[in-house]
């Protein structure tokens, strides 16, 4: 495969909210309270906004350590 091809193939870096709604399986709501409480971090592209992939990675790793704290 070339560069391209790979990247083609590549999981998205960027996520519209509605994406991340259907990832996690949360509410749009609850979602966006999410992002203003500061747990899920935003970029801007003009007037979209996106979650990355990162973001997302780190907050379920968030919720994986406070269910373990919870123990």
């Amino acid at each position: 495969m070339t560069a391209t091809t790979d990247a083609m193939h590549a999981a998205p870096l960027l996520y519209k909210v509605s994406d991340a709604v259907a990832m996690l399986r949360m509410s749009r709501a609850y979602i966006y309270r999410q992002i203003k409480a500061g747990r899920i971090r935003t970029v801007k592209e003009g007037d979209a906004t996106f979650i990355t992939a990162a973001a997302l990675a780190e907050y379920v790793a968030l919720l994986e350590r406070e269910a373990g704290a919870a123990r």
